[in-house]
């Protein structure tokens, strides 16, 4: 493995200086990082709403909380088809004896899977709860997570106990704001960490609070906003609603989209075939006809529509836009500073880099469209919610780490593309 290593290095460093012209943008929602949606509010709208909130909540989460590869200093790894945990040296440190495995969470309790049961262990390998669940969850940051036994839903402690007995016809891991929404019956409502119901179950489907005290809900196929009371702010009136950011919230009126305040009133009016949430930039990516461009808060064009493609504003002021079928970056006055010349790429992560794909190989680059590391890996292939196979480039994690994949082996390279774990394992993954 010595030479493997040593030749993705001298691969890595002969071509380190490459410069890339200008470009990406996204095609659809391979290239896109997804963020984690509930269950079951997909079957209540039309298949095209679907399919835009499909790429909505796959846009990339280039303003979302900090997500490192390695968590409590462990990452899963998987040797002859069991999964274990190695360190950044790539030395096992909990053995592979398990059929899946999930990363670490912030309690240094991880979830794991035996036999189609699970269970959960801590950093030394050893069981907090024995494989025993028919479903379950990661464990949040108030200390409980979601486990199903039977056909009920409860919760456990980090002891392995339950501190809500399963009761739930299904349920969602607890938001920030210290609430889970919760469904019995069919119908949804929310509950504390004590299980109390905070709102009974009465909605057809449901969103978490947002940061303004208001929820999306629906009621006779309808969505509208209440507050934690369950009270409603804003009456069911629309066909899709999604959550409120910086007090602002996107829906579609059955046709188009728009943008409403928390009153309710129509700041941005429904005019565009597909919106996305505001950037920390202040812009939002939407769609007009076959072509993508940029609105301000106000509704006018920051950016006209222009590309067949495009993602929302990185931190670093860069976007990913598709023009003639290949993609580059572009800055908030829609102007290429990294020219179309990809064939793939992804948004920037919080590493700084960027995945790009060239000649059936994907590398990355940095904001001036330098390449870090010259494309030489193979990517990721998943699954989207209609079981179409799509390519996922493997993301840079914000603690400056990639799972390299060259042929049927993984391993693990740095920001400044060294690799740190040899290409022997079957499988390196972040699972959450």
């Amino acid at each position: 493995m010595n030479d493997e290593k040593s030749n993705l290095e001298n691969a890595i460093n002969q071509n380190s200086a490459s410069s890339l012209s200008e470009t990406p943008s996204l095609p659809n929602a391979a290239t896109l990082s997804r963020k984690p949606i509930n269950k079951k509010w997909i079957v209540l709208a039309i298949l095209p709403i679907v399919l835009i909130v499909f790429l909505i909540n796959f846009s990339l989460n280039t303003n979302s909380d900090k997500h490192d590869l390695f968590n409590c200093g462990l990452v899963p790894a998987k040797t002859n088809d069991k999964w274990g945990y190695i360190d950044k040296t790539g030395k096992y440190v909990i053995s592979p004896q398990f059929d899946d495995a999930n990363s670490f969470a912030s309690n240094g309790i991880a979830l794991v899977e035996n036999n189609e049961k699970y269970g959960y262990i801590d950093n030394t390998g050893t069981y907090i709860a024995e494989p025993q669940f028919d479903f379950a969850r990661s464990f949040t940051d108030n200390g409980l997570a979601v486990v199903k036994s039977g056909k009920r839903y409860g919760y456990i402690n980090k002891q392995g106990t339950y501190a809500i007995n399963p009761q739930f016809d299904y349920a969602n891991s607890f938001d920030d704001n210290g609430l889970a929404i919760i469904e019995v019956n069919e119908k949804y409502g929310y509950i504390d960490k004590t299980g109390k119901y905070v709102i009974s179950p009465q909605f057809e489907q449901a969103y978490n609070f947002s940061d303004n005290g208001l929820a999306a809900v629906v009621s006779q196929f309808l969505w509208g906003y209440i507050d934690k009371t369950g009270k409603y702010i804003i009456n069911p009136q629309f066909k899709f609603a999604l959550e409120f950011k910086n007090n602002l919230a996107l829906v579609y009126n059955g046709e188009l989209w728009g943008c409403i305040n928390k009153t309710g009133k129509y700041v941005i009016n429904p005019q565009f075939d597909r919106a996305y949430d505001f950037s920390d930039n202040g812009l939002s990516l939407v769609q007009i006809g076959d072509l993508w461009g940029y609105i301000d808060k106000t509704g006018n064009y920051a950016i006209n529509p222009q590309f067949e493609g495009s993602g929302r504003f990185a931190d670093n002021g860069l976007a990913l836009a598709n023009s003639g079928n290949l993609y580059g970056y572009i800055d908030k006055t829609g102007k290429y500073v990294i020219d179309p010349q990809f064939d793939g790429a992804s948004s920037f992560t919080k590493s700084g880099l960027a995945a790009v794909k060239s000649k059936n190989y994907w590398g990355y680059i940095d904001k001036t469209g330098a390449y870090v590391i010259a494309p030489q890996l193979d990517a990721a292939h998943s699954k989207d919610m209609a079981n179409n196979d799509y390519v996922n480039p493997i993301p840079f994690y914000d603690d400056g780490y990639v799972v390299a994949h060259i042929g049927d082996k993984f391993g693990i390279i740095d920001h400044t593309g060294k690799c740190v774990v040899n290409l022997e394992f079957d499988g390196i993954e972040k699972w959450e």
